[in-house]
């Protein structure tokens, strides 16, 4: 019984980091660009409407986002054979699950390290075009004030 129980724990633990390392906005809720992420980085993008069609699969108070209560229940309903083979849902429960009893804790720890190794290589991919955003930004930003000052010392000759 303490075996299942700890399986158990370890089990939501990983779940819970998922959903924090998604929760973009940090409001302890998965929202539909953020399962879209997760959905990508997971390797099995999903269609505008495919995402809407998995909140709503289990979204029990109707906000179009999944509480941690509503993402666990994914899983549940996978256990439980609920889901349709060919549903998004599906394919997220699919790409997360690691069975700790065949595995072992190692084995547990090692999959999801590797998880996390493949989330921070393209979190850094993100980074780079975030930061050759912001520099675009920053140079647009510099044009701008450039040609204010320009005018401004136009309207001078004038």
């Amino acid at each position: 019984p303490f075996k299942s129980i700890n399986l158990f724990f370890f089990n939501v633990t990983c779940f819970l980091h998922l959903v924090e390392r998604y929760d973009a906005g940090r409001d302890g809720f998965i929202d539909l660009m953020e399962l879209k992420l997760m959905m990508e980085k997971l390797g099995a993008p999903q269609t505008h409407l495919g995402l809407k069609n998995m909140i709503k699969e289990v979204d029990e108070d109707f906000d179009s986002k999944l509480s941690f209560r509503e993402f666990l229940l994914i899983f549940r309903k996978a256990a439980a054979g609920e889901l349709q083979e060919d549903s998004g849902l599906h394919v997220l429960a699919r790409l997360s699950e690691i069975d700790v009893s065949t595995e072992g804790v190692k084995g547990a720890k090692s999959f999801f390290e590797a998880k996390v190794q493949a989330i921070n290589v393209s979190s850094r991919f993100e980074e780079e075009i975030k930061a050759e955003q912001e520099e675009k930004k920053k140079q647009a930003e510099e044009l701008k004030q450039r040609k204010a000052a320009f005018k401004e010392l136009q309207s001078a000759f004038k």
